[in-house]
């Protein structure tokens, strides 16, 4: 993919939850809720403050992050849907994410 986000902007992918709860039930498409978990998928160089100086990103691709429920603007790129927010949206970074995921699979 050929996007990379403008200063201090972030581009997400969504991490999808499960189907099905822990006692077996099955949730149907339409009862569930969009995730507030993703995968950061590629960041901009960051935003300038006050005095012109670059002030860094605090995330990196490949971070799994915690948003608001209201954040972000979905965009669609090469047929994949995506978010694009500014890092202040950004809630926190769930540390070991990508630990346990892998373990799950």
């Amino acid at each position: 993919m050929g996007f990379r986000p403008l200063h201090d902007r972030v581009l997400i992918r969504r991490v999808e939850e499960q189907a099905k709860t822990k006692g077996g039930i099955i949730i149907p498409d339409t009862a569930k809720e969009k995730p507030m978990e993703g995968e950061v998928v590629s960041v901009g160089p960051g935003a300038r403050d006050e005095k012109g100086v670059m002030v860094p990103m605090s995330v990196k691709a490949g971070d799994h992050v915690l948003f608001g429920k209201w954040s972000g603007t979905e965009v669609k790129l090469d047929g994949e849907e995506l978010m694009i927010m500014k890092e202040s949206d950004i809630m926190g970074i769930l540390e070991g994410a990508a630990a346990s995921k892998k373990k799950a699979a």
